[in-house]
């Protein structure tokens, strides 16, 4: 007995030292993936189109505020996680960071103090960045960004998730892979650009790929037949890029590349956060690497890759346009109200207007496994940004002030099973919940 005593002692004093270990010993921070000559510099506007990639923009302004100054909220599972403040102000941003712990931050999500960030910043993604790519965006953020004086708002996570040394344990789970890019073999350079940007930079796995169980992204590149097969952000449904009923696998080549870089284009118009996607980040990228990303998703769809434009429409009636040109005045309130406030523009046919207003048949928002998009679009509208193929700006109107959840929840059901779309009905209490939240 004194001896299987010893033994559990031994182990409990083997367990609570290594729990201090885990807390205590410094976390390792991965350094540069390829060593740079010491007189290497960024070509000018390298930084800046970095970032753009990145995407940098988005998360770390918040509405109204300065550029990369921080405090937007990001809503995750845990709780409300707030942007850091990433200008180069010495109290309350980066500026007294090295390169060493801006390259830590982007590969490993720690910052100089060892504190983990939480993974909505998405350095699982980041950690394929090259060394180029990180010295310029380092040398973007400290040279050229204004430094904002903006102390923002602390993340405060409920237990557990406010124990932040626990990240540790999960970056071994979701980001030990080896840092850098390493291009697929036997494909040429445009399908490896357009691996480099998806994969990387562009980090379109952390909203369009699923969780799982440890909330980590499922698969981190094509090999994974998880990968940016639909996912989902504060209960929107991030379309699946991949099947072959997906938008991009049902475009062409080109008409994916025109979405991308802005917001629209014969089947579709970007909403919600893709829209701010584009706004801040992809029509700023050139036409080529626009197209290196559309290619690169057309051949890893379960379609085949095949870049050739999209077969015309058949001219087919539907019965919902039949009900809806009959328009008996016994119609169901749904159709009734598609009538009085979107045919005009969506037309009976559900197919809209090429690169004006989208198609509602076969719309990736319209028939998606949440509801929440269509009914945030409905009662607050939506609107497509001015970029310099498309500079038109184009405003849809919200009727929060003109329907009651009780129509906003018949229409958006009508919608949901109307023309080729099969997706459950919505309730009023879904509408309720969305009117309710801030946007």
């Amino acid at each position: 007995m004194k001896t299987f005593l010893r033994i559990i002692g031994t182990l409990v004093v083997l367990g609570v030292i290594a729990l201090v270990a885990f807390i205590f010993v410094p976390v390792q921070r991965t350094g540069p993936v390829t060593q740079l000559a010491a007189d290497f510099k960024p070509a000018k506007g390298q930084g800046e189109y970095v970032m753009r990639a990145g995407d940098c923009m988005a998360c770390h302004t918040s509405e109204g505020g300065k550029p990369f100054a921080g405090g937007r909220a990001i809503q995750s599972p845990m709780g409300t996680i707030w942007t850091t403040n990433i200008t180069p102000d010495k109290d309350t941003g980066i500026g007294n960071w090295t390169l060493a712990d801006f390259r830590a931050a982007l590969y490993d999500g720690v910052t100089p103090n060892g504190t983990h960030l939480y993974p909505a910043m998405p350095y699982e993604n980041y950690r394929k960045l090259s060394e180029e790519d990180v010295v310029a965006l380092y040398d973007y953020f400290m040279h050229e960004v204004e430094p904002v004086s903006n102390k923002v708002e602390e993340t405060k996570l409920s237990f557990p998730f406010n124990m932040r040394f626990g990240l540790r344990a999960w970056n071994w789970l979701a980001a030990s892979y080896a840092a850098g890019f390493k291009p697929e073999q036997g494909e040429d350079e445009q399908f490896n650009r357009g691996k480099y940007l998806v994969e990387g930079a562009g980090h379109c796995a952390a909203c369009h790929s699923p969780r799982n169980l440890f909330m980590a992204q499922d698969g981190i590149d094509n090999s994974s037949k998880a990968f940016l097969s639909g996912g989902e952000i504060d209960g929107f449904t991030a379309p699946d890029l991949r099947g072959p009923a997906s938008g991009p696998q049902t475009w062409s080549t080109e008409q994916l590349a025109a979405y991308l870089s802005t917001a629209r284009n014969a089947h579709s118009s970007a909403t919600g956060e893709m829209m701010l996607v584009v706004r801040d980040s992809l029509q700023y990228m050139s036409h080529d690497d626009n197209l290196a990303i559309a290619t690169y998703l057309k051949k890893i769809g379960s379609a085949g890759g095949s870049a050739s434009a999209a077969q015309p429409e058949k001219a087919e009636v539907t019965a919902t346009e039949t009900l809806l040109s009959d328009a008996k005045p016994d119609m169901p309130l749904g159709p009734r109200l598609y009538i009085d406030n979107c045919a005009a523009c969506h037309m009976v046919s559900g197919k809209g207007a090429g690169e004006t207003f989208p198609a509602l048949d076969g719309n990736s928002l319209v028939d998606a496994k949440s509801p929440k998009g269509l009914i945030s679009v409905i009662l607050h509208g939506a609107e497509l940004p001015s970029t310099p193929d498309r500079p038109m700006k184009l405003r849809m109107q919200g009727y929060e002030n003109r329907l009651s959840d009780d129509e906003v929840a018949a229409l958006a059901t009508f919608l949901r099973d109307g023309w080729h779309n099969k997706a459950a009905t919505v309730s009023a209490a879904d509408v309720t919940a969305v009117r309710g939240e801030k946007h």
